[in-house]
C-alpha cells in the first residue's frame, strides 16, 4: 500500500468533524514499526538536519528538536505530499466560514512554490526528543505570514514502554469564558492532525476564531520521539 493510499483511505469525514469541533482529530498508524526506528536513529545524524532547537534556553520548556533540511526523509515526505491534498478543502471551507477569502492550491508543490515566493525556502518538518521531566509549553508553528491551518504529529516511541507521560495537548482560548485543553491519546504510530492557530466556532451571530496553542505534558519516565509534518516553510 501506498502512502497515498493509506492517507486516502483514512475516515476523512470523520477527521473534519473532528477538526471541526475541537481542533484536533487522530489517526490510525501511519507508519511501520521500521520506518519510525529509522526516523528515530537518524536524530544523531547532522547532515540530516538544518537547525537544532534546545528547549530550555528559549524558554519553550524542557527537551529539544531539529528541523529535517531537504531532501525530507521518504516517509515524512510522502506522508506530507498525501496529506496536503486531503486538508486543503478543510482548509478552504475554514477559511469561507470566517470570512477569509485565502484559498490553497490543490497540491503541495503549489503550496510550497507560494511559501518560497513569499520568501519562506526553509523546511520545517522536525524531529522531536523528550526524556524524563521534559515537556512543551503551549505554542504555535508560525514561521512568516504564510500558515497552512492544519499540521501533523506522529508518535514514534511506545506509550508505556518507551516512555510514560507526555500527552500531547491542546489548549483553546475561548472568547470571554476559560480556556479548554484536549489530552489527546496517541498511540504508536497514530498521527494527530491539529490546528496551527485557530479554527471556526459556530454562535449565535455565525462562525468566528477561537484560537488554540498546543504542547507536551511532562514525560515521567523513559525517552519519547515524535515527528512533526508542518505543511509550510520557514523564513
Amino acid at each position: 500500500m501506498t502512502r497515498a493510499t493509506a492517507i486516502d483511505a483514512l475516515d476523512w469525514t470523520a477527521i473534519a468533524r473532528d477538526l471541526e469541533e475541537t481542533g484536533v482529530a487522530v489517526t490510525g498508524p501511519l507508519l511501520a514499526e521500521a520506518e519510525a526506528r529509522d526516523l528515530v536513529a537518524l536524530y544523531p545524524d547532522k547532515d540530516r538536519f538544518r537547525n537544532r532547537v534546545v528547549m530550555e534556553r528559549h524558554g519553550y520548556g524542557r527537551g529539544e528538536y531539529k528541523y529535517f533540511a531537504y531532501p525530507l526523509p521518504p516517509p515524512v515526505a510522502a506522508l506530507r505530499q498525501a496529506a496536503y491534498p486531503r486538508l486543503a478543502p478543510i482548509a478552504d471551507l475554514w477559511n469561507e466560514r470566517l470570512r477569509d477569502a485565502r484559498r490553497y492550491p490543490a497540491t503541495l508543490d503549489g503550496y510550497l512554490a507560494e511559501c518560497h515566493a513569499a520568501g519562506q525556502v526553509k523546511p520545517t518538518p522536525l524531529l522531536l526528543k523528550y526524556g524524563p521531566d521534559d515537556f512543551n509549553c503551549l505554542h504555535q508553528d508560525l514561521y512568516g505570514d504564510m500558515v497552512f491551518p492544519f499540521q501533523m504529529v506522529l508518535l514514534l516511541s511506545r506509550p508505556g514502554v518507551d516512555f510514560t507521560g507526555g500527552e500531547f495537548t491542546l489548549v483553546e482560548q475561548r472568547p470571554r469564558v476559560q480556556s479548554r485543553a484536549e489530552v489527546v491519546p496517541l498511540g504508536h504510530l497514530q498521527a494527530a492532525i491539529f490546528a496551527v492557530r485557530h479554527r471556526p466556532a459556530r454562535g449565535t451571530r455565525g462562525f468566528h476564531r477561537v484560537n488554540l496553542r498546543h504542547g507536551v505534558s511532562r514525560v515521567r519516565s523513559g525517552e519519547r520521539f515524535t515527528a512533526g509534518i508542518i505543511f509550510h516553510d520557514a523564513r
